[in-house]
């Protein structure tokens, strides 16, 4: 079920809802998911891994669309610590 996270690095990654159930992780721009999963916690998981994968940001939306939680796995712009 799931694809090969792409090899870009930086961008976004998005943890979604899927109009056909489950949920779906995308790269930020591909209208195509990377991977789909018939729960939350398993498109998190997965969706971290492609994150990390490419330096980027994870954002988890709701079940509405909203964006509920975001991560950074790259380049941090903050110039402080913590």
């Amino acid at each position: 079920m799931a694809k090969s996270p792409s090899s870009s690095k930086g961008g976004t990654t998005h943890v979604v809802p899927n109009p056909s159930g489950g949920w779906s992780v995308k790269r930020g721009g591909n209208p195509a998911p990377v991977s789909n999963h018939r729960t939350k916690a398993t498109a998190e998981a997965a969706g971290r891994r492609v994150s990390r994968a490419a330096e980027s940001e994870l954002k988890i939306h709701n079940r509405d669309g909203q964006i509920a939680r975001s991560d950074s796995h790259g380049n941090d712009p903050r110039g402080t610590k913590g």
